[in-house]
């Protein structure tokens, strides 16, 4: 089963932080923000990501492409070999990465239906963003979302007031308002599940966004539910979120790092 991550943003909020980088690129220590969600995500057993990349999106090929030169410690022989030698600090990185270019202006609905073909005949695939961590327990969502058998499975979390709020009646999702200026009770924290028939919803105009037209279609239809969650999650998406991750970090009291 493949994890596709969201990358492709322009994250001009956090532009103070960093303005020549893509959001999920931001450092929590010394790794992305991206490197800590797919970690989460190996942790349960999930190693085939697909990262839908669009701003700056060679920053993050840039990564991977030197992943062991960049996150390891290096010995380089200076005696006219020129031979680097990577000295593997941690290796449990056995995942597969596919760096696909969906995009510079593609919102996250068409960025996610331009993937379509690297999924291949998978039923199922889930579905995050690039800048934000949680301790979701993976295994218990998948088993929420096999057992209902709807489209789409949303995470819902309890954040301060400012994504998408979730309308909810029992386990199923009834209506779904972006961004609203007050919000009550849950939000979505991403960390989707996905069927096949989402690509019913989605076609490959630039402006389609994901959060609007298909997930209010799927929520009409009876065909979005809602898996709570009541642990940590939170985004970054200021500067003020990024010394908070930090700090948790650097304390060593990351939620997040279940690995």
């Amino acid at each position: 089963m493949k994890t596709v991550i969201l990358c492709g943003g322009q994250g001009t909020r956090i532009r103070d932080v960093a303005a020549d980088i893509p959001k999920p690129m931001i450092a929590i220590g010394r790794y992305p923000i991206l490197w800590h969600i797919m970690r989460g995500y190996a942790h349960w057993g999930h190693k085939d990501f697909v990262l839908c990349l669009g701003y700056q999106g060679q920053v993050i090929k840039q990564f991977f492409l030197n992943f062991q030169v960049l996150t390891a410690d290096v010995t380089v022989n200076l005696n006219g070999s020129g031979r680097i030698e990577p000295r593997i600090v941690d290796g449990g990185h056995d995942w597969c990465v596919t760096l696909a270019e969906t995009g510079l202006d593609a919102l996250t609905g068409a960025r996610v239906r331009r993937i379509r073909d690297y999924l291949k005949e998978d039923d199922t695939f889930m579905l995050t963003y690039g800048d934000g961590v949680g301790n979701v327990d993976i295994p218990a969502l998948l088993a929420f979302h096999k057992k209902h058998g709807k489209t789409m499975t949303v995470t819902g979390v309890r954040p301060p007031g400012r994504f998408g709020e979730l309308e909810i009646d029992g386990d199923r999702v009834t209506g779904f308002n972006e961004k609203p200026q007050a919000t009550q009770g849950r939000i979505s924290g991403g960390f989707f599940v996905c069927g096949r028939r989402l690509f019913d919803y989605l076609d490959d105009r630039e402006d389609l966004m994901l959060e609007l037209e298909p997930m209010q279609a799927l929520a009409k239809a009876g065909e979005l539910m809602v898996y709570r969650h009541d642990g940590f999650w939170h985004p970054m998406d200021t500067s003020r979120d990024y010394r908070l991750l930090n700090e948790l970090w650097s304390k060593g009291e990351a939620p997040w790092k279940v690995w």
